[in-house]
């Protein structure tokens, strides 16, 4: 399963050999893995500093899973033509996910344990914010390239009532630069082809005979072209609309089709050379945000275990991974049970939800008698 469990429990004796209970369960009963997660020792500072870390870190810890999230999303769409192969371009530190959790180290060069805690977290703060404010102008970038191309490909792919006629007809189809005559299409259905040759020319006074020619069709028509002087357009039109024949507003501009193509071919050139160094940029800043996501983990179980548990800092935390996702019930009762003298009327109301204890709010999902933060990689699928 791509789905951890963060815990922590004192490091007193007893706590250690409820730790050593709950590996020896987890690992007859096959609930779980469970490895030792180092945080450093960090500077503590007073209680209120630490309670205001707490809050903060909450909102960080959610801003950071919806980016990692959202970055995931983006790799995924600008992979569209190789979205078997996204999985292995979201990693950390260049290796995957579940490897980077399970074998997790603070990175002291980066986030140095001997600052106060406040400026780990404000050098974190500032360098997700800075990814954010990247990946919406990089983003936003490609995604407007991208939507334009989409559009003038659109265009060339509807029937022939609303495509772009640009890369259908040619110079050669056309009577250009006449004072009296001018050549129009018109979009006859199938099963009136014969019909059209039979009548096009008595349409309208006027008509240029033996004008017309099918140039494109697609399931249900094709596309002729008639040539008339130009002073029987408007009846032409009225005429041909009456026998269902439908004339197609399109006059043929050199210039025009010339600066349509020229703009696909320049829209593809753009999304090519930006599709290698975005897909790059992602893929760092992922991995930076990620590596990040899981530094915030460890100081949120460093500053709920020294609010928990006092001082002097003594804890230890683990990292679980359960095996299947119908385990964790189970698991969380081996849990509750080994850990529930760090809180007996929290563990009692947990391990029998029909309690009721007044004063106390208590949910299976926000309480444990143990210090527990949850890491869900599924989100990144």
């Amino acid at each position: 399963m791509s789905e951890f469990w963060l815990i922590s429990a004192p490091g007193d004796k007893e706590n250690l050999q409820a730790l050593e209970r709950m590996n020896t369960v987890t690992s007859k009963s096959n609930l779980s893995c469970n490895t030792k997660f180092a945080i450093p020792d960090f500077k503590v500072g007073t209680l209120d500093s630490l309670i205001g870390l707490s809050d903060e870190l909450g909102k960080l810890d959610t801003f950071t899973e919806s980016l990692i999230k959202r970055m995931a999303q983006s790799v995924a769409e600008v992979m569209e033509d190789s979205k078997g192969k996204v999985q292995e371009n979201l990693l950390a530190n260049g290796v995957d996910l579940t490897s980077f959790v399970t074998h997790f180290e603070w990175d002291m060069a980066k986030y140095p344990a001997k600052q106060p805690l406040a400026n780990v977290v404000d050098t974190l703060t500032k360098q997700l914010a800075q990814i954010e404010t990247d990946l919406k102008s990089r983003t936003a970038a490609y995604s407007t390239l991208k939507m334009n191309l989409e559009n003038l490909e659109k265009r060339s792919t509807g029937n022939l009532f609303t495509r772009t006629l640009s890369d259908i007809v040619s110079k050669e189809d056309f009577v250009l630069d006449s004072e009296y005559l001018i050549t129009l299409l018109v979009i006859v259905p199938k099963p009136s082809y014969v019909r059209w040759q039979k009548t096009y020319e008595s349409l309208s006074d006027m008509v240029v005979p033996r004008s017309t020619k099918l140039i494109a069709e697609d399931n249900e028509g094709g596309l002729f072209t008639v040539t008339l002087f130009r002073k029987v357009i408007d009846d032409f039109k009225v005429k041909a609309k009456e026998n269902k024949f439908t004339v197609r507003e399109f006059y043929y501009d050199e210039n025009e089709i010339k600066r349509e193509r020229e703009e696909m071919t320049r829209l593809l050139t753009d999304k090519k050379q930006q599709y290698g160094p975005l897909l790059r940029w992602l893929k760092v800043n992922f991995s930076e945000a990620f590596i990040a996501w899981i530094h915030i983990k460890a100081l949120r179980v460093f500053v709920e275990s020294v609010l928990r548990y006092g001082l002097p800092v003594n804890f230890q935390a683990v990292l679980l991974q359960p095996h299947k996702k119908s385990a964790t019930k189970r698991l969380r009762e081996v849990l509750n049970s080994v850990f529930r003298h760090l809180d007996e009327v929290a563990a009692a109301s947990i391990l029998d939800a029909s309690v009721e204890i007044p004063g106390l709010q208590l949910s299976n999902q926000d309480y444990f008698p143990y210090v527990y933060f949850h890491i869900d990689l599924s989100l990144l699928d």
